[in-house]
């Protein structure tokens, strides 16, 4: 069962562990292996899903290690510029201190959006617990991290899983995107690991298509999800819908499990999206179910700031997002409005 009330009056509502990365695009759907020119851009899990909530009006901050340098530097004024607090990022000062980058390029009917990641050994796989202060533990409402995180390294498997126990005994509830990547670890390595620690998770981000083929569970999506509370004492689980229908559109809708309501919440979902850059999408989402229940309380205000959320991250580009209260708030509206709709903003 969710319990804020323990945690009330905390500096933060939520943090975050994860690697920062450096994005590099080609503009204008150019291809990586032609173009001359990129736009760099910040971006990350764990980086998005605090930014999203920040922008929605609630307190976060990351705990991450950066390099010492020009880069490192960007990357911190980009924290700042979301509103999320820098107060636990860990600098690198080695003379090999790197940051992780990836590059992306977009997609177009019948060509698919490309990714080409270089982050091997960057320095967010050199932080050690001791580098944070003993504050840390106590500072958050809820604490978030992802499977990517468990990937990297073993060294940040044992940080995020030990950051996770440290907060879980100091009554922080604990929130956990599975966020599968078959580039980063096996199937059956990702099943072990992840397993092993959803006992101390108490909100779980997984898709279907990953409970089926990681998980190898089976049955409807209503009896997978609710099999992680059974199984294991997850409270509460969400699992994202998206049909492409191609690069540029797209459908998007979600369902929300309470373990402690035994009820499922579902929307219709938003449809025709114009997907702009979709990356970032389910973090927005991830963003907004957090956003929710810690403002709201409330499940089925979970599901549609979540949702809200995700679909307007698709029309953004970037990793991250860019949509206030008022305007997620205005976007929850209108999909609920099936009557005539003014087409501008003004």
């Amino acid at each position: 069962m969710l319990d804020f009330s323990k945690t009330t009056g905390r500096d933060f509502d939520v943090l975050t562990l994860g690697e920062i990365m450096l994005r590099l695009s080609p503009p204008n759907n150019e291809r990586i292996l032609r173009g001359d020119v990129f736009e760099k851009r910040a971006g990350g899990s764990e980086l998005n899903v605090a930014s999203g909530i920040s922008l929605l009006g609630l307190r976060t901050g990351v705990i991450t290690k950066l390099p010492r340098n020009a880069i490192g530097s960007y990357i911190k004024n980009r924290v700042r510029y979301c509103g999320v607090s820098d107060d636990y990022i860990v600098y690198d000062d080695d003379p090999e201190a790197r940051l992780g980058i990836y590059y992306y390029e977009n997609g177009a009917l019948p060509r698919k959006p490309a990714v080409v990641y270089d982050r091997r050994n960057s320095s967010v796989t050199r932080l050690r617990l001791e580098e944070l202060p003993d504050s840390v533990y106590g500072s958050c409402r809820i604490f978030h991290t992802s499977g990517i995180t468990l990937a990297l390294s073993d060294q940040t498997c044992f940080d995020a899983v030990e950051l996770m126990k440290r907060m879980k005994a100091q009554g922080t509830v604990i929130s956990f995107d599975v966020n599968y990547r078959a580039n980063l670890w096996s199937e059956a390595d990702a099943r072990r690991t992840i397993e092993a620690i959803l006992p101390l998770v108490d909100i779980l981000f997984v898709s279907e298509e990953t409970s089926r083929r990681m998980f190898g569970k089976t049955g409807t999506k209503a009896e997978m999800m609710k099999s992680y509370c059974t199984d294991f004492g997850v409270s509460v689980v969400a699992t994202t819908e998206r049909t492409a229908i191609n690069p540029h559109k797209h459908n998007f809708t979600s369902t929300i499990y309470s373990s402690e309501n035994d009820a499922y919440y579902e929307e219709p979902p938003y449809l025709d999206i114009e997907v702009v850059d979709r990356i970032g999408s389910g973090d927005a989402y991830v963003a907004g179910v957090l956003f929710g229940l810690l403002y709201c309380g409330d499940f089925e205000r979970a599901l549609e700031f979540g949702n809200a959320a995700s679909a307007l991250k698709n029309t953004i580009p970037g990793d991250l997002p860019s949509s206030d209260y008022e305007e997620v708030s205005r976007i929850i509206r209108e999909h609920k409005n099936h009557g005539i709709q003014s087409e501008m903003t003004r």
